[in-house]
């Protein structure tokens, strides 16, 4: 083969047939396609999401090693020196995750309890005007002394009807409670029309023939 078919080769092509034997492209791609990203392997001290906790020796990209990790000092270079410290990480990992299960247990106990209501204003056959959310509910616990992260609320939809309702809070990974709340009317529910004329037929219904 030609230096230039070679050189050609080198270069992921959807080509036609004929047009591949006139420059002598070859009939597979080689190997040479693949390129390989580098990579480095750090000693975690203190725990990433989605990468892991402390103790944890981890292959990353090398540009986020160097550029991330590194720099913010949550993961230092495998050596055989710090090698030594896994074991000492690796307890205050098990503290830490003590601690967070823990407090997650508390808070819990704390949802279970809380009585939460909104008054929304309504129309025409109990329809409301606006809808509850995460946030509002992220509000309304806030103001209720219950501090947690909005985005442990898993409200995907918005609520837009009276009654009651429960919603999943997402507070460890081993600890999930059901938040309850009820939204009720603030103003006296007005029939809707049809109810109106379901009541108009049962009056006539019960009017005494003369």
């Amino acid at each position: 083969m030609s230096a230039v078919g070679t050189r050609l080769g080198k270069y992921c092509v959807d080509t036609p047939f004929r047009l591949r034997r006139f420059v002598r492209f070859p009939q597979r791609h080689p190997s040479s396609f693949q390129t390989t990203m580098a990579h480095s392997e750090v000693l975690l001290v203190k725990p990433v999401d989605g990468l892991g906790g402390e103790g944890d020796q981890v292959k990353v990209r090398a540009g986020y090693a160097r550029n991330y990790l590194l720099p913010r000092k949550v993961a230092v270079p495998v050596t055989n020196a710090n090698r030594k410290q896994v074991e000492a990480l690796k307890k205050r990992r098990a503290e830490r995750e003590a601690t967070e299960l823990s407090g997650a247990q508390e808070l819990a106990r704390k949802l279970e309890k809380a009585s939460l209501a909104f008054a929304v204003t309504t129309g025409e056959g109990g329809k409301m005007f606006g809808s509850v959310t995460a946030a509002d509910l992220h509000e309304k616990l806030a103001a209720a002394g219950i501090t947690i992260d909005r985005k442990r609320i898993h409200l995907h939809t918005p609520v837009k009807t009276l009654g009651r309702h429960t919603v999943q809070v997402k507070l460890h990974a081993d600890v999930t409670v059901e938040l309850s709340f009820d939204v009720v009317s603030e103003n006296p529910i007005e029939p809707s029309a049809e109810e109106k004329a379901d009541e108009e037929k049962k009056n006539r219904k019960a009017e005494p023939r003369r």
